[in-house]
Parts: structure tokens; C-alpha cells; sequence
């Protein structure tokens, strides 16, 4: 039977350190997610616990709708397109009105195109972007089809600018965020983001990391109604 945990991961590990402290928990190797989340991410991530879960994770991660709510940081860019990374430019002198935000945000709504992040995993001749950018490399990604089906603006006080967003599978809310802040005539970059849903399912039916032990894990697992 293939079983499968919502874990609501904190900020602070990565996706992989959730599968290895699931690895102990359960005794189980052949664990994996359906879709990373980056260390500075919280959120919905959905586990998969044996080969059978495993092997349908891909049909998970593949066009899948997905809800976010970021904080952008208006003002300053940074290589990563996140707070992870170095500032490269910085404009602090142009802050948009609400209106021209109001204007700028649904100006993203539909079908666009997008640039991935230089430092991402996407494949570059067999290579991640990311091992090729920290080595100082030139990255070269090309525009990807996405689609935002939705974004409500919950609060803006410049510098701040957090939103609700619900994307197309392989959309980067950091890259959303850069290009957002250059829309607006200035720079910008994620600087906090949680994941609410993964297709129907919700964060509201997730279990928190540090609840799950030994003894009640296999009362957390779920099955999953696949697409």
C-alpha cells in the first residue's frame, strides 16, 4: 500500500534533511517528497514512505497547482533571487505607491514567460545552474511557460510586500518576485515564503516534523487521491 505523510516543514532544514530525519523515525530508506521546498521555504511537503509511494511522486509534482504566501523585500536584488544570497544592487530611492503595486501585481495574472533563477537545480550539459553559478560561470536559462491563476496583495508597507499566489507546477516564487520589483522600477527578492497547498491538498492536514515519532508515525500517513 502506498502511504504518504503531509509534513508542514519549518523554516531552516532542508527538504532532504526531512527525509532523513524521517528515514530514523520510521526505519524506512526508500522515502522521498514531491517537490523541494528551500531551507528559508515552510510549508506543505508531501512525503512519500516505501516504493510505492516513491514511484507516484512524480505524478504529484507534475501539474500540480500550488498556493504560496510570500514576503518580498522591495528595494534590493540578490544573486539568489532570496535572502540566501548577496546583494548586487540596491534602490531604495523609488517606492511604488499602493496603486501602482495594485497595477503591477495583476499585470502577472494568466500565462507568461519565465526566467528560473540562475542559482536553481535546474540541468545546464548535466550540471546543475546552481554548482555553475557559485563557481562564477555564466547562466544562461531559458523562459519557461507558467501560469498564475491568482495574487491578492495582503499587506504593502514599503519595503515589505507580502502576497497570495496560486502558480503552475514549476513556477519559481522567487523569480516572481524579482521580476515583480523590476516591474515596479526597482529591485526585489523573496524574503519569506510558506506553501499552503499542493493541488486539493492543504497545509490545515499536515503534520508538524517534530511531532512525529517512532511509535505514531504511521498514524499521520494518508492516502492520496492522485491526478
Amino acid at each position: 500500500m502506498a502511504r504518504f505523510l503531509l509534513i508542514d516543514k519549518p523554516t531552516g532544514i532542508t527538504s532532504h534533511d526531512v527525509i532523513s530525519r524521517l528515514r530514523r523515525i520510521t526505519g524506512i530508506k526508500k522515502i522521498g517528497h514531491g517537490g523541494t521546498l528551500d531551507p528559508n521555504a515552510s510549508g506543505l511537503l508531501i512525503v512519500g514512505i516505501g516504493r510505492d509511494a516513491t514511484r507516484l511522486l512524480g505524478t504529484i509534482a507534475k501539474n500540480t497547482t500550488k498556493t504560496y504566501i510570500a514576503e518580498v523585500t522591495l528595494g534590493e536584488a540578490r544573486n539568489t533571487d532570496d535572502a540566501e544570497g548577496e546583494v548586487t544592487d540596491t534602490n531604495t530611492k523609488t517606492k511604488p505607491f499602493r496603486k501602482q503595486v495594485d497595477i503591477c501585481m495583476t499585470s502577472f495574472l494568466g500565462e507568461s514567460l519565465q526566467v528560473p533563477p540562475v542559482f536553481s537545480a535546474l540541468k545546464i550539459g548535466g550540471k546543475t545552474a546552481y554548482s555553475l553559478a557559485r563557481k562564477g560561470k555564466t547562466v544562461e536559462l531559458s523562459p519557461r511557460k507558467i501560469r498564475v491563476g491568482s495574487i491578492i496583495i495582503i499587506f504593502y508597507k514599503y519595503p515589505l510586500l507580502k502576497f497570495s499566489c496560486r502558480v503552475s507546477s514549476g513556477t519559481y516564487v522567487r523569480a516572481l518576485a524579482r521580476d515583480i520589483g523590476n516591474k515596479l522600477g526597482t529591485y526585489a527578492y523573496l524574503s519569506g515564503l510558506r506553501r499552503i497547498t499542493i493541488g486539493e491538498y492543504d497545509i490545515a492536514s499536515a503534520v508538524k516534523l517534530e511531532e512525529l515519532t517512532a511509535d505514531n508515525w504511521e498514524a499521520s500517513t494518508t492516502d492520496l487521491q492522485l491526478p
